[in-house]
């Protein structure tokens, strides 16, 4: 069962990503950037440890006995998610925010690159092909969104903007390995609440260190909460869903593979910006959402 179990768990994960992104746009009205992303950690925290401890009950767990390599990577992991989702947003008070966020959308190939050569993870030929596929098809939607020609995003390869993208994916890159080492180094055979005890330790992190940021820079953010409660209820739920639904893929599959498949969250980010916003795709989109379909379908068959 687990040869394959992760597939449908990284769709969900995908498609819970692709509502939470959206739900925290609509905050945006009334929060800062940072104020939105905290508003995830917050109100997710809570149905992350009624997670935990639904499984603790169910399965007659006892709380695993950690050792650091747990501690160590959970830390990393959460400190990675925050530096590259700092990034992502410091992107837009860049001129060419727009070429940053296309290379943002290598992630998926960082993953894969970063989990062969720094964590020893082997990546069959079918598997590189499917990635690189998949990445090539979102970079080209998100040209296709950004209005950028592909001779522009060459010309532009070394400016700053370019470099904080790269550095952005690079971070989600490593945090997606780093929780899940954090997750196999508690050597459960439950990888459900092996996940869930990750997912619960990296999400107190980050609520301390943004909690304690937010207080200190921003305080105003908590008294927009109360007006907005149905809003952050919504981030917070679907974040603890997908971010579960990350975790515990990871836990199963490597991370490359579980990114590589997640590419299909920007199909249904389309999906709603048709059903929901009346948008239409442009050919270029289609071709790109074309791409990133083949590219699932080859990594699902062949590697």
């Amino acid at each position: 069962m687990e040869a394959w179990i992760w597939i449908p768990i990284s769709v969900l994960a995908a498609f819970m990503q692709a509502v939470r992104t959206a739900g925290q746009k609509h905050l945006t009205k009334d929060f800062s950037a940072v104020g939105a992303s905290y508003v995830r950690f917050l109100w997710g925290l809570p149905f992350a440890l009624g997670y935990l401890y639904l499984l603790l009950r169910a399965g007659g767990h006892q709380l695993p006995d950690a050792g650091w390599p747990f501690f160590v990577f959970s830390a990393l992991a959460a400190l990675s998610q925050i530096a590259a989702t700092v990034l992502l947003v410091f992107l837009f008070s860049l001129r060419n925010f727009a070429i940053g966020t296309t290379y943002a959308r290598t992630e998926a190939l960082l993953t894969a690159l970063l989990g062969a050569t720094v964590f020893g993870e082997v990546i069959a030929g079918a598997g590189w092909l499917a990635i690189a596929i998949s990445v090539f098809g979102v970079v080209l939607i998100n040209l296709a969104r950004t209005g950028i020609a592909g001779d522009t995003l060459l010309r532009r390869l070394f400016q700053p903007a370019a470099g904080v993208g790269l550095a952005s994916g690079l971070g989600f890159a490593g945090a997606s390995l780093f929780l899940r080492q954090a997750s196999l180094s508690l050597g459960l055979e439950d990888w459900l609440y092996s996940a869930a005890c990750t997912l619960v330790m990296v999400l107190l992190i980050q609520t301390l260190l943004m909690s304690v940021y937010v207080a200190a820079r921003e305080p105003g953010q908590f008294a927009a909460m109360a007006p907005n409660w149905r809003g952050c209820l919504m981030v917070g739920i679907t974040s603890v869903i997908g971010s579960a639904g990350w975790f515990t893929a990871m836990t199963i599959e490597r991370a490359s593979y579980v990114k590589a498949l997640g590419q299909v969250e920007i199909l249904f980010t389309l999906g709603i910006s048709v059903l929901f916003f009346r948008e239409r795709s442009t050919p270029k989109e289609l071709a790109g959402m074309a791409l990133v379909a083949g590219g699932i379908i080859v990594l699902l068959l062949y590697a």
